[in-house]
C-alpha cells in the first residue's frame, strides 16, 4: 500500500546491493527523499489499469479477468519488453504500488524474461497510512481505509507461491540491519551493505511523519481492517500468515464493495434526473393537491 514506507524500503534495498532501473520518479514535497519508482513502470501499470477502468482512488478491486486472452498477452508483452531493458545485475528491485493489482502479469512476464522473482511487502499501521494519505490528498478516513484494505489484501493474495518477506515500516526504521538480514535468510541472497553509514544517513526517524499506536480504526461495520493488519503484522514478525482469515475478509470486502458501488451509482443516476431535481416538497404538495382535486376528493382521496 502507498504511504506504507515502500519508498524508504526500496531505497534501503538499493543501498544494500540491489540495482534500481533507470528513470526514477523523483522527490517532491510529499516525498522529499524520492519515491524510487521507475517512471516507465508507473506509466505502464497505469495504462493497463486504465483499460480496466481502474484508478488508484477507486475502492473497487480491479478485475483482471475482464481482459480477453489477447489483452492479457499484450499486457504481459509490454511488461516483458520493459524488463528486457533493465540493467544487467545479480539483483534488480522494482517498486510501484500498482504492481499489486497486476502481479500475475508481472510475475509471469518476469519468469518468461528469465528472472527469479521474490517479493517484499511493506506493512504499516493502517491509522498511520490513513493519516498520511489524508495529509497528501485530503481523503476521508473511510475512503483511505478502503484503499488500504484493497491494496493490502491484493498484495498478500497475489504474492502467494513466490518467496516473500513482510517488512514492518516501524521495524525498518528501528533496525534496518535486522530487516535486511531477514530478507537475506529468506531469499538466500547476501545483500552487500558496503557503506552502512549511507543507509543510516538516509533512513532517519523524521521520515515518519505520522505516528499511531494502539487499536486499529475499523470501518464498514466490520473488523476487516484490524483483522487484516493483525495477519500481515504477524507475518512481519516471521509468524505464519493466516490466509484463511484474509480470504474471508477478501470475499466479504469484494462482495460488499461491489453491492454498495451499484447502490451509490444508482443513487447518483436517480438524483441526477431532471424530474428528481425539480420535485421539491413545495412542488410535490402542489401535485398531490392537484391529484386530490382531480379525484374530487372522493374515495381514497377524501
Amino acid at each position: 500500500m502507498a504511504r506504507s514506507g515502500t519508498s524508504a524500503l526500496t531505497r534501503v534495498l538499493s543501498l544494500c546491493g540491489a540495482t534500481l532501473p533507470p528513470g526514477m520518479l523523483g522527490a517532491d514535497k510529499t516525498n522529499q527523499r524520492g519515491y524510487w519508482e521507475p517512471r516507465e513502470a508507473v506509466y505502464l501499470n497505469r495504462k493497463i489499469l486504465h483499460r480496466l477502468g481502474s484508478r488508484w482512488w477507486r475502492s473497487a478491486i480491479p478485475d483482471v479477468a475482464a481482459f480477453d486472452a489477447g489483452e492479457c498477452r499484450a499486457a504481459r508483452a509490454s511488461i516483458k519488453e520493459y524488463l528486457a531493458k533493465l540493467p544487467s545485475a545479480p539483483l534488480v528491485v522494482i517498486k510501484d504500488p500498482h504492481i499489486v493489482f497486476l502481479a500475475d502479469f508481472w510475475l509471469e512476464a518476469a519468469r518468461e524474461a528469465g528472472f527469479n522473482v521474490a517479493t517484499v511487502l511493506s506493512i504499516r499501521h493502517p491509522n498511520e497510512v490513513v493519516d498520511s494519505i489524508n495529509a497528501v490528498a485530503q481523503i476521508a478516513p473511510e475512503h483511505a481505509g478502503a484503499l488500504w484494505l484493497k491494496a493490502t489484501l491484493m498484495a498478500e493474495r497475489n504474492t502467494r507461491g513466490v518467496p516473500r518477506v513482510f517488512v514492518d515500516y516501524a521495524n525498518l526504521l528501528e533496525d534496518w540491519r535486522r530487516e535486511i538480514k531477514r530478507m537475506s535468510v529468506k531469499f538466500g541472497f547476501e545483500f552487500d551493505c558496503t557503506d552502512e553509514g549511507v543507509v543510516d544517513e538516509f533512513l532517519t526517524p523524521d521520515l515518519r511523519h505520522h505516528h499511531q499506536g494502539g487499536p486499529v480504526t475499523d470501518h464498514f461495520g466490520a473488523n476487516w481492517i484490524s483483522s487484516v493488519y493483525d495477519s500481515v503484522y504477524a507475518a512481519a514478525q516471521d509468524e505464519p500468515v493466516d490466509t484463511h482469515a484474509l480470504d474471508l475478509v477478501f470475499e466479504g470486502y469484494r462482495a460488499g464493495e461491489h453491492d454498495f458501488r451499484v447502490v451509490f451509482e444508482a443513487d447518483r443516476r436517480y438524483s441526477g434526473r431532471a424530474t428528481t431535481r425539480v420535485l421539491t416538497p413545495t412542488v410535490l404538495k402542489w401535485i398531490m393537491d392537484a391529484r386530490a382535486i382531480a379525484h374530487r376528493r372522493n374515495g381514497t382521496w377524501a
